[in-house]
């Protein structure tokens, strides 16, 4: 089968992915840049296994100060090029140098001086800021550093606002917002940064480590070799490749087209239409990141937030994950008839043959699931399973120790490279958390989304209901413009309160914020992963984003399920066996009627009638209700009915006609 090659499949993600491309440095600077990133995974390893002494945020100060020099040498800036410009080492030293001051004089020493910084530590602090906000502009656009330095101006000139105005306060010392910036836990040494700097660079190294060791290619192969027979084979390969790459890739967009390079003819060959195929490839590569047991990188803040086990942050997304699978596989049944699907011959070997050669890449995978069922925390389960994944890797070389050394050394530098975007990114987040800390913003915003909500009715569970419809818009919106990360950071901070305030357990709220904020790369208008599909396959932009939507559209409604009834808590595992299996089994029948409703087929080509019919009967299951669900099992049985006897009313009339 004819794949892209590998160089365009590079291209593809670096014009798509929501992270900026790096540079593609000549050998020389590379070498260097190899040695840094090194190093830096060395620091990390370290800190797992003999953590610093003077405790976390001391880390992460080291942490910031070695790996923000290292954004400026390997991604552009004003000027175009591979190599780093005088400018940039400029930048990156003097990264180094404010980075690192808080060591200079002793951290205790800078510690103590919290809230009465000195003039110099103004200066370095305000460096420093705009580093990271120059960092940022590099690795994801323009968006989130104008979001930040409106927060910043917001602190300082909030005190000029009108006192009637809720969001007013009485303005913050330029000295004060450095200080919460450069020497408060709430900063840029804040949670963001301290997930990046352990789950996340150690996740990154592990998908290095376990594509290194060939399981990106054997995840494709596994996925041909079981659906080969089917007519539906070629969409269900699709949806199950792009789940298991995405252990490997960890980004929706990324996994698209990796996904789309190899599944592409295939699925072409089938009979699929282009902006179908686009949009299959985009809603797999997207479920990647919402699936355990490797969720996008917003889950391990979920676990820090809330205080909870990253095992945990997994459980609540098993039943969503499953719902999410059941709407594709629904949807590919449905295209596999409409479009007449034909099965593909793929030159693989069989199932059983791939199991017994690399069923051992699997392994690492479950290592990480029983490791935090033990109670190991996720750092050293994660280190672990790297551990496993690279003896793995060794196997599958045959022996050959030395290209197996240098490809482990290299994973452990691409890793850290891999994770230099989300790097800044979590920096400049603790901008925005630390301003809204200082100034009581959060809170504010919440209230007043809750007054606006109110306009609508003084009953609760409109105001309930009006509130959840605004987050997810204000969440999707968001998440157009910034990254999965900055999205659930900021939407946490100013929509969570809102949910809280308004009943819903803080569990329900961030898995729902955090749904929302991926779903963002599947969202129209911008929709990143639909765009690199339509590239791929020479669609519609257009028409393959609203494809993706139909694929998608069980995901963004069963989140509205978690907020809006005590009964959603089902769908997470918050409840008990029987409340769980109630809530599950009801939402399968409201996604099979969504499956209805977006396909155009039932037991045979369905009508506009029983599609519409389908409309009222999802939103009335999903809503988990004693009453929605009779009334919504309701308008099933007539959709159903509807189905079955217009057919035959139809072809009577004709025949009375004639």
């Amino acid at each position: 089968m004819s794949t892209k090659p590998q160089a365009d499949v590079s291209e593809l993600i670096a014009e798509y992915d929501e992270e900026r491309p790096s540079r593609v440095l000549s050998r020389q600077w590379e070498s260097g840049v190899w040695a840094a990133t090194l190093g830096v995974a060395l620091l990390v390893l370290k800190q797992v296994f003999w953590p610093f002494a003077k405790g976390g945020q001391y880390y992460l100060v080291i942490f910031l100060a070695v790996t923000l020099p290292l954004v400026f040498l390997c991604y552009r800036g004003w000027r175009g090029g591979n190599d780093p410009h005088v400018v940039d080492w400029v930048l990156a030293g003097l990264a180094f140098v404010v980075g690192a001051y808080p060591l200079f004089g002793g951290f205790d020493a800078f510690l103590d001086r919290q809230g009465q910084l000195t003039d110099l530590d103004v200066v370095a602090g305000s460096v420093l800021l705009l580093l990271v906000l120059e960092a940022c502009r590099r690795t994801t656009g323009w968006v989130l550093p104008v979001v930040c330095i409106g927060f910043i101006a917001f602190a300082y000139y909030g005190g000029y606002l009108p006192p009637s105005w809720a969001i007013s306060h009485a303005g913050v010392d330029f000295g004060q917002i450095i200080n919460g910036f450069y020497n408060d836990a709430t900063g840029f040494y804040g949670t963001p940064l301290d997930v990046a700097a352990t789950y996340i660079v150690l996740f990154t190294i592990y998908g290095s480590v376990l594509n290194a060791s060939g399981a990106g290619a054997f995840f494709v192969d596994i996925s041909f070799s079981a659906f080969r027979k089917s007519r539906t084979a070629p969409g269900r390969t699709a949806a199950t490749a792009g789940f298991l790459l995405g252990t490997v890739s960890g980004s929706g967009t990324a996994t698209t087209v990796s996904l789309g390079a190899v599944t592409w003819p295939m699925l072409k060959k089938a009979g699929y239409p282009k902006e179908n195929a686009g949009g299959l490839l985009a809603a797999s590569g997207i479920g990647a990141i919402l699936s355990p047991p490797t969720l996008g990188a917003a889950a391990f803040i979920i676990a820090e937030y809330l205080e909870t086990s990253y095992l945990q942050v997994l459980a609540w997304a098993i039943l969503p994950t499953l719902l999410y699978y059941l709407g594709i596989a629904l949807a590919v049944e449905v295209d596999a008839r409409r479009f007449g699907a034909k099965p593909v011959e793929v030159d693989v070997p069989g199932p059983w043959v791939l199991l017994r050669r690399g069923g051992y890449h699997f392994l690492s995978l479950a290592v990480i699931v029983v490791f935090l069922a033990l109670d190991i925390p996720v750092y050293s389960a994660v280190v672990y399973a790297t551990g496993v994944a690279a003896v793995f890797a060794l196997v599958a070389r045959r022996g050959d120790v030395r290209g197996w050394a240098r490809a482990m050394v290299d994973s452990l530098a691409l890793g850290v490279r891999s994770a230099l975007p989300v790097i800044a990114v979590c920096a400049a987040a603790g901008v925005i958390t630390s301003t809204i800390t200082k100034t009581g913003l959060g809170q504010e915003l919440a209230s007043a989304l809750v007054e606006v909500a109110g306009f609508a009715s003084s009953d609760p569970a409109v105001v309930l209901f009006v509130t959840v419809v605004l987050a997810a818009v204000a969440v999707s919106v968001l998440g157009l413009a910034v990254p999965v990360t900055a999205s659930f950071i900021i939407s946490w901070v100013v929509i969570g309160p809102a949910l809280i305030e308004l009943g819903v357990a803080r569990e329900e709220a961030a898995m729902f914020i955090f749904y929302y904020a991926v779903l963002s790369e599947v969202t129209p208008p911008t929709a990143l992963a639909a765009v690199a599909a339509a590239a791929i396959t020479g669609g519609d932009v257009m028409k393959t984003m609203w494809r993706t939507w139909k694929y998608t559209l069980p995901a963004f409604l069963v989140p509205l399920a978690f907020v809006l009834t005590d009964s959603g808590a089902g769908l997470l595992l918050r409840a008990s066996v029987g409340d769980v299996l109630w809530a599950f089994g009801v939402s399968v029948v409201g996604v099979a009627a969504l499956a209805v409703l977006t396909g155009g087929w039932m037991f045979g080509p369905a009508r506009w009638p029983e599609r519409l019919l389908c409309l009222p009967a999802a939103i009335l299951l999903l809503f988990l209700q004693g009453w929605s669900v009779v009334v919504g099992v309701g308008f099933l049985l007539a959709a159903v009915g509807v189905h079955l006897l217009l057919p035959k009313v139809l072809v009577r009339g004709r025949e009375r006609d004639a």
